[in-house]
């Protein structure tokens, strides 16, 4: 007998994906129509406008690239390097090293700036790097190093790259939506990001946004882009208001599930979004740290929307997290590379990020707790949360 789908409900507070808001989930349902119709030639207008502003960019060149926020770091990539160019990267994380490994299969030479996981890159190494190498073409950035929870400054790196003449790439997957991404003042040129973490949209679209200068620095290309399907000089030809060229078939479901996502991103106003995010980060840490679990990053480096806690080696961290998924139906992710075993990543994005889902996930951890004898007295977690929610009055 075939059966549909009936996937178990969960609540996610995992690194990605985040919960969905319903009327994003109806948005996936709408009727289709074809990807060059006139009337969704038009959404993907109001789309661009709506990205641009989270952006804060004037950028023409801001789309939302089929695939997920792997698809938009390839492509920052492919795009603007070449066989032989060299490229500053900051490795702190998983994603910084996944940076550097995209640089070295397009052919270019990889300049680690490696700092501590958990850690960020400061910028004076940065500086220090591009007066010693030779002509660089970019420094690649992680805004939000999704596998620690740090938080990387950009502004002062983007002022260097311009000073430089070198191309800045910043990897905004984690970011966009929950902190601001200032891609114009920060002097970004390309910058890419995904949907399914603070936009609380679905996995399948890489909003991304690049500067006439790095356009320019990729219409100047040597050699042909190593993807057809990411060249973004072909896939700009779609996205340009008069063009219109067929390139690929648009993920049109996806888009309206994006379209709406932004509309209620604007609904609530960044500012509200960012201080919603601040505040219900603030509040986990303070009830994490109150059971022994404090953050990996410093707090002036320490994300809102992805807390990286240390588990203390007594406790079965695995364990744990199986049980939360299991009794209590809540997802919450583990370490990846060194920090397995070591830490977990619990993510308060999007439509994630709400007061009842920080104290049900408290309460869930104390009960557990409690029943591996690892605490006496419940409530120490909830009673440090509520006193920030109090302040945040």
């Amino acid at each position: 007998m075939i059966r549909s789908l009936d996937p178990p409900k969960r609540l996610l507070l995992g690194p990605g994906p985040s919960m969905v808001h319903p009327r994003v989930l109806q948005a996936l349902s709408t009727p289709l129509i074809g990807h060059l119709d006139p009337a969704f030639l038009a959404i993907m207008n109001d789309l661009q406008s709506r990205l641009r502003h989270l952006f804060s960019t004037a950028n023409r060149m801001t789309i939302a690239l089929s695939g997920t926020g792997s698809a938009g770091m390839e492509a920052a990539i492919v795009n603007v390097v070449e066989p032989g160019d060299a490229v500053i990267v900051g490795v702190n994380g998983v994603f910084g090293t996944r940076l550097a490994t995209v640089v070295e299969r397009c052919g270019g030479t990889a300049i680690r700036v490696e700092a501590p996981w958990g850690q960020i890159i400061p910028p004076d190494m940065i500086e220090t790097t591009l007066r010693r190498t030779g002509p660089v073409k970019a420094v690649a950035l992680v805004h939000a190093e999704t596998s620690t929870g740090a938080w990387q400054p950009i502004e002062p790196i983007g002022r260097l790259c311009r000073d430089h003449d070198t191309l800045l790439i910043v990897d905004a997957v984690t970011s966009l939506g929950g902190v601001p991404v200032e891609v114009d003042q920060w002097s970004i040129d390309v910058c890419y990001s995904g949907t399914q973490k603070c936009l609380s949209c679905p996995p399948g679209l890489a909003p991304l946004t690049v500067s006439a200068r790095a356009m320019d620095a990729i219409s100047r290309r040597r050699t042909p882009c190593r993807s057809w399907y990411l060249d973004l000089s072909l896939i700009a030809d779609y996205w340009a208001e008069g063009t219109r060229a067929y390139h690929h078939t648009a993920p049109i479901s996806m888009l309206y599930a994006l379209h709406e996502a932004l509309c209620l991103i604007e609904e609530e106003g960044l500012p509200a979004r960012f201080a919603r995010h601040r505040l219900n980060g603030d509040a986990l840490v303070a009830g994490l740290a109150a059971l022994d679990l404090p953050p990996l990053p410093l707090d002036e480096h320490r994300l809102p929307m992805l807390t990286c806690v240390t588990v203390p080696a007594h406790i079965d961290e695995a364990a744990v997290r199986q049980q939360l998924l299991q009794t209590f139906g809540i997802e919450i992710g583990g370490g990846l590379g060194p920090l397995k075993g070591k830490v977990w990543r619990i993510g308060l994005m999007g439509e994630s990020s709400t007061e009842a889902n920080v104290l049900m996930l408290l309460n869930a951890v104390e009960e557990l707790f409690i029943r591996s004898g690892w605490l006496s007295t419940p409530g120490h977690a909830l009673q440090a949360a509520t006193r920030i929610y109090n302040r945040g009055l």
